[in-house]
């Protein structure tokens, strides 16, 4: 395959990517957002194990989703920022496909905290939203995002395999 099909390829994966978090997120945006908040979108932060597209693809699909829900400016900055920590390290990772979950869970559950103090005067202590956003990712990503990449692993020279930029 040549490179420029590769670049391709890799920005295509990253758009789907991309496209599955928003969509996953914004139909349940009110429980998605907040203190105690849910995010279905957030088990796909396995995908960086399969793909380094899946770096730019989450990224990306957590600004879109944040910002086309409403989303203070700092939750926009930070909440992706938070995810691209999550994707980067997880990518990182990839050799221990039990390891993958751990970087998103705990960005998240360390940086959206004091984003939802700040961005939005949420009244609940710092360590009670560690705990509350915490349980959620734990719930999202190390159970739902396990089953994801358990299900996707045998499909994964079908789906992934041109895919590495």
């Amino acid at each position: 395959m040549r490179k420029d099909q590769n670049k391709v390829t890799f920005i295509a994966y990253g758009a789907v990517i991309a496209a599955l978090y928003v969509v996953l997120t914004l139909p349940f945006a009110s429980f998605a957002l907040g203190v105690v908040q849910f995010r279905f979108a957030e088990a796909l932060t396995i995908l960086p194990y399969f793909t380094p597209a899946a770096i730019p693809g989450l990224t990306i699909g957590c600004f879109l989703a944040n910002l086309l829900s409403g989303a203070a400016a700092l939750d926009v900055v930070f909440g992706s920022l938070a995810t691209l920590i999550g994707a980067c390290l997880s990518y990182l990772l990839r050799r221990n496909k039990w390891l993958v979950c751990v970087p998103p869970i705990l960005s998240n559950t360390i940086i959206i905290p004091w984003v939802l103090r700040y961005a939005y005067g949420a009244a609940e202590t710092i360590p009670y939203q560690m705990f509350t956003i915490g349980l959620s990712e734990i719930v999202a990503v190390g159970i739902l995002g396990n089953l994801l990449l358990t299900v996707l692993l045998p499909l994964r020279n079908t789906l992934f395999e041109k895919c590495h930029a």
